[in-house]
């Protein structure tokens, strides 16, 4: 068990890659982070899914198989990031098992072109979720204005939901009040106040946003003040009473997670923010480059501050230099489901093209 991944448990955060295909499965690369790495579960997202299927040819049998069976684009897509996360839930089953359904999950994300649509979201969360056929997989629900209601809804079904997409304090707020109204509803109908959650704060795009606008001083520190000041709502939250009311019904928290935590300055160090979010009651989930760097050479230094530290500070500084964090916030949640609805597409083309072509090679 390694050392320094280690540490990051010690303190009470879970560790999860930000990665799937069907190569770490097979070649027992996945098993081996869960035994040697300590990751506890696992998220994808439908840039990871089209890199995935795009590369090599360990998914071409299933694909053709797929494809004599009628299956095609979304459905077709559907089938073989199940076959996967089937596969990773039941690896991560034990630590699921172990930790009374907190840990050991992997996520599926909805269609992007349904971000603006709140009843074919809900309708498509349970369908996905049914087909699944696994205790431990998360569906992903945007947390943008469509999304906040199909998340409630799904909550209230029985549907456990990562919330994605989220960029600031409010948005986040927005996703865990869904959350709440949902488990508030179970609880007023006599069901199980137990539906698993998490809320997914993407961190690194903020400095990438933001790093033409302002002096290297700045660099790479709007992204850690954000997740600063939303880490001190989330703990607000967590001790406010509203939730104290419904954890002693048996709920259980909507837990924080630090996403795209993958540095993007090549100046900067590879573990910025894997080091800078090590916090108590919050998962990150990395990709593969920045676990093996956290593995080789990470170091947790000291735990993030539940009072927000100097979070406020460090915004209003940047307010002075020009930048509105409240328009950025929405400007990167609206491209960020642009960017997951452009691979969408890209990817259902390449499953077209892939089909096409596997048809063809086995015609007499």
């Amino acid at each position: 068990m390694n050392g320094n991944t280690q540490q990051l448990h010690a303190l009470g955060q879970s560790l999860w890659l930000d990665n799937i295909s069907r190569d770490i499965l097979v070649d027992g690369t996945l098993a081996r982070y869960i035994a040697e790495f300590s990751v506890t579960g696992l998220t994808s997202n439908p840039t990871i899914f089209e890199k995935a299927i795009g590369e090599g040819t360990l998914y071409d049998q299933a694909i053709a198989d797929l494809a004599r069976h009628g299956k095609s684009g979304e459905q077709l897509f559907f089938e073989l990031a199940l076959q996967d996360l089937r596969q990773a839930a039941d690896l991560f089953r034990p630590a699921h098992d172990a930790t009374g359904g907190v840990d050991g999950w992997v996520s599926l994300e909805l269609s992007p072109l349904l971000a603006d649509d709140t009843a074919a979201s809900i309708k498509a969360a349970a369908t996905l979720h049914k087909a699944g056929d696994r205790p431990n997989l998360f569906i992903k629900i945007p947390g943008t204005a469509a999304g906040i209601p199909a998340i409630e809804e799904s909550i209230f079904a029985g549907v456990p939901v990562n919330v994605t997409l989220l960029f600031s304090r409010e948005q986040y707020l927005a996703a865990a009040e869904a959350y709440m109204r949902g488990i508030e509803r179970r609880i007023a109908s006599g069901l199980d106040p137990k539906v698993e959650s998490v809320a997914s704060l993407f961190v690194s795009r903020w400095d990438v946003a933001v790093k033409e606008q302002v002096a290297p001083k700045f660099h790479n520190r709007l992204g850690i003040a954000i997740a600063i000041r939303t880490y001190k709502a989330y703990r607000d939250l967590l001790g406010s009473a509203r939730w104290q009311k419904l954890s002693s019904a048996g709920a259980h928290p909507q837990r924080l997670l630090w996403a795209s935590t993958g540095t993007k300055d090549p100046a900067a160090p590879d573990t910025l923010y894997v080091e800078a979010f090590a916090a108590p009651d919050t998962i990150n989930t990395i990709p593969e480059k920045t676990l093996q760097a956290f593995a080789d050479h990470g170091k947790v230094r000291s735990a993030m501050r539940f009072d927000g530290g100097d979070a406020e500070a460090v915004l209003l500084e940047f307010r002075r230099e020009g930048i509105d964090d409240d328009a950025l916030a929405a400007r990167l949640q609206r491209e960020g489901a642009e960017a997951f609805s452009k691979s969408w597409r890209s990817l259902l083309s390449r499953l077209s093209d892939k089909s096409s072509q596997l048809a063809g090679a086995t015609s007499p």
